[in-house]
């Protein structure tokens, strides 16, 4: 199965997506067609060796739209300036040899300007490669310049905005004399005596008919699109205005001839200016629509902002500065105080603070030095370092996030399907209302005018596009906010599942606790010294590789204890070890130890506390006496019981999962309020302890950070990894926490909860708003004494729908997490 994305133009509601994933569905070999009405994207999923992509664009082309293939990130646009050239057969062999190399789009070479236009692949071929061609063909590669990458998308919806701007401007600048004409005189406004309707009304009703005209051309595209739709019988919006507008415009044609004849009461009738104004009324909303959707991918727009066009790079002891996409794996980069990191990569030399806010929230620099990993964008704050380059171009964590949150932006939620599946029924309804009602008021005994205005008004207040947004734009916001703030979530059903949470798992190493052990307690008896035993008990472990050993090692160096050479050294699997230093027989081990080589243990009820607190004892005797003991404990992450605190608030259980022996990890649950412990859990079993509480009903968030999490990770509702974690646990999870903290927890189901509410809350508007408006406007408060609603006043009901639903969306950009 190949998946790919395409951008549809001329979609002007959802009842336009469902007619796009329709008649791509019918295509042979298509597995799924999804369109997302707010990004104008279709994701359609397809075996290619049945289907391909000018197949699906035919498809989308015969629906009455068109599509293009997205860009892919790899292909590359390069200046490269050469120098040796001496006439134009020297230019062709450059050519010649830069066409060879795999990946390459097109090659032209400027014997006049003396360089070289290379549009590539960067996966297939590599810039070092394009200079490796123009040398073997005799030549030499000067420093490149970057290529100006545009970006096509925003340039669209500029030029889409500016054309809507343009239209509606017009429109307005006709419709408010037309409308002064046709109405003025009924609010005694003064109007010339040569077109006064009393006076002149064939006059009168020219007039209006030419001021019409201009406005009508400016609305054309309803027309051309929604008659055309009309005929394949998929109507949509467009539809919908075409035939109301059309009706008033044709109607107000047939009055003209009528005046013309001598009929003049038809003066009275005149419905240019119904038409004139809703036009106007819904370009503004469409204009307002668009503006609205271009601050939706605001998110998108700010991420791919952070990346710095150029980078400093040491070749052959040389600094030379290069543009991004001219640095490759294995590149040594420099780079100063205040400049951003240009791509990841590995700490060589220095060291420094970094802010890396952008990418993953945390406002405090993270301290870097030698062998410490750095993220692209991020800022250098205060000393000058040097790394090697480790992931460039699409495979750096700035890159992959954009992918993540483009993705997530395009994906649709469940909660989408049920406006989908309305908004591809409502237009044939809408109008088959239309003609009823209209026929209906026509054979109670009303007049045709009367009829008429029923019939548009239907029309012109049942638009669809309320509907359609409803639920993109919130899910496009709610994204975007999540990146802002260092948790990304993978897609729509992701964002709508996290809501439903109600037992969350937490892996205890690395995501409960910091998930490296430091010594917490140094007990001592028959007169030992404390220092003096840690400094015996670090140079006994020097040669361990247990993580307990190690702890003890680093406790020492953190208190520039020197350490003591090693006689002997013998580990004793399962109980500890047994060293000579100085001369001293030491054992350094657990409880089982001391009893084997019977030593006295006085520091029993000692030991039982510190295990009740779910640190580890380590028993150390010298020349067989007891010395003491140190513990060792995995410390807490500091955000870990907030967290768990403010999970409980929102009604939510908390577990955590773990290897460890009950005991320990019951002590660990209660420092940090944990509700139900599952102790003792192999690694591989962690999955089956998921679907255990699934089974009693629960929706299950897990949360982890290792390789054997992902299992469990994805059979989760929901998976959640922590940022430090794996590539593997990040892969297989719904949400990824930039940041290694749990308080982006609560923060995921809190934006995940306001997110759902904005959605439901705009599909209530948006099917009320139907609801109510279309009865209204058949006439029903007429019926019983009311107001005829005005067609007027319809389309101004149905722009400021469709503006109110995004605008509502806009309001998750005001999220904060309630910490």
């Amino acid at each position: 199965m190949e998946k790919q994305i395409l951008n549809i133009t001329g979609m002007t509601c959802a009842s336009c997506a469902k007619a796009i994933e329709r008649g791509v569905s019918k295509v042979e070999g298509v597995h799924s067609a999804s369109v997302n009405f707010a990004t104008e994207k279709l994701s359609v999923e397809f075996d290619e060796t049945k289907a391909n992509i000018e197949k699906i664009k035919e498809a989308v082309k015969k629906a009455g739209y068109s599509a293009e293939e997205e860009k892919s990130n790899s292909i590359r646009e390069i200046i490269i300036p050469i120098s040796g050239m001496t006439c134009a057969s020297c230019a062709k062999a450059i050519e010649r040899s830069i066409n060879k190399l795999q990946g390459i789009n097109k090659v032209s070479v400027n014997f006049a300007t003396e360089k070289a236009k290379v549009v590539y692949d960067s996966t297939k071929t590599r810039i070092s490669e394009i200079k490796d061609a123009i040398a073997k063909a005799g030549y030499k590669a000067l420093e490149i310049e970057a290529g100006e990458q545009v970006d096509k998308e925003r340039e669209r919806r500029e030029k889409e905005m500016k054309t809507l701007w343009r239209k509606f401007l017009v429109a307005t600048i006709f419709t408010i004399p037309l409308l002064y004409i046709a109405m003025g005189h009924l609010l005694n406004a003064p109007l010339p005596e040569i077109i006064m309707p009393e006076m002149n009304p064939f006059n009168f009703a020219v007039v209006q008919l030419v001021l019409a005209i201009p406005v009508v051309i400016a609305g054309n595209k309803f027309y051309t699109v929604g008659f055309s739709k009309l005929i394949r019988r998929e109507p949509n919006m467009d539809s919908l205005i075409a035939m109301g507008t059309s009706a008033a415009f044709i109607y107000g044609i047939y009055a003209v001839i009528q005046i013309a004849n001598g009929k003049v009461e038809y003066a009275k009738d005149l419905y240019f200016e119904t038409a004139g104004v809703i036009i106007a009324l819904i370009l503004l909303g469409k204009y307002l629509e668009a503006v609205t959707k271009g601050k939706t991918s605001e998110a998108i727009k700010k991420l791919m902002g952070l990346q710095p066009k150029t980078a400093v790079v040491i070749q052959d002891g040389k600094e030379m500065t290069i543009p991004i996409e001219e640095v490759e794996v294995g590149d040594i980069i420099l780079v100063k105080p205040g400049e951003k990191i240009p791509v990841d990569g590995e700490v060589i030399e220095g060291r420094t603070s970094v802010d890396e806010s952008m990418l993953t929230g945390e406002s405090i620099p993270v301290e870097k030095n030698v062998g410490s990993k750095v993220i692209g964008a991020s800022i250098n704050k205060n000393g000058t370092i040097k790394f090697k380059a480790t992931k460039v171009g699409k495979d750096t964590a700035l890159a992959q996030i954009i992918k993540l949150v483009e993705d997530a932006q395009g994906s649709k939620a469940p909660i989408a399907k049920l406006a989908d599946v309305i908004s591809g029924y409502f237009v044939p309804v809408v109008i088959a209302i239309a003609v009823i009602a209209g026929l209906a008021w026509y054979l109670s005994g009303e007049s045709a005018i009367f009829s008429l205005t029923i019939f548009i008004a239907v029309l012109v207040i049942a638009c669809p596009c309320a509907l359609g947004l409803a639920t993109p734009t919130a899910i496009m916001v709610g994204t975007g906010k999540g990146a802002e703030h260092g948790v990304l979530i993978k897609g729509g059903e992701a964002l709508e599942t996290a809501h439903k949470i109600n037992t969350i798992v937490f892996d205890k190493t690395g995501t409960i606790t910091e998930g490296k052990p430091v010594v917490t307690d140094i007990v001592v008896v028959n007169g030992f010294d404390r220092e003096q035993l840690l400094k015996l008990a670090a140079s006994a472990e020097r040669g361990s590789e247990h993580p307990l050993g190690e702890a003890i090692v680093n406790g020492a160096k953190e208190k520039n204890i020197d350490l003591l050479d090693v006689e002997h050294f013998e580990a004793i699997p399962g109980h500890g070890i047994e060293v000579r230093i100085q001369g001293k027989e030491i054992l350094l081990g657990n409880k089982k130890l001391m009893k084997d080589r019977n030593i006295n243990i006085t520091l029993q009820d000692e030991s039982d506390r510190l295990a009740s607190e779910g640190k580890t004892p380590m028993f150390i005797a010298i020349d067989n006496k007891l010395a003491g003991i140190i513990a060792v404990a995995d410390v807490m992450k500091p955000s870990s019981k907030k967290a768990i605190e403010i999970l409980h608030k929102m009604g939510i259980e908390v577990a955590m999962i773990t290897g460890d022996n009950r005991r320990t990890a019951e002590a660990i649950a209660r420092q940090v309020g944990i509700d139900r412990v599952l102790a003792e859990v192999l690694p591989q079993d962690k999955a089956n302890e998921v679907k255990k509480l699934q089974a009693e009903g629960k929706k299950v968030a897990m949360v982890g950070d290792g390789i054997n999490d992902a299992p469990a990770l994805a059979q989760a509702d929901i998976g959640i990894a922590i940022g430090s974690g794996t590539d593997v646990a990040m892969e297989s999870a719904d949400i990824v926490l930039m940041r290694s903290d749990l308080m982006d927890v609560p923060t995921a189901i809190q934006l995940s909860k306001k997110t759902i509410r904005n959605i439901k809350q705009n599909l209530f508007w948006a099917f009320a708003y139907n609801t109510a408006g279309i009865p209204i406007a058949a006439g029903l408060l007429y019926l019983f004494g009311g107001p005829l609603l005005n067609p007027i006043f319809a389309a101004g009901a149905m722009a400021f729908s469709s503006v109110s639903v995004l605008t509502n969306a806009l309001r998750l950009k005001n999220f904060k997490p309630y910490h």
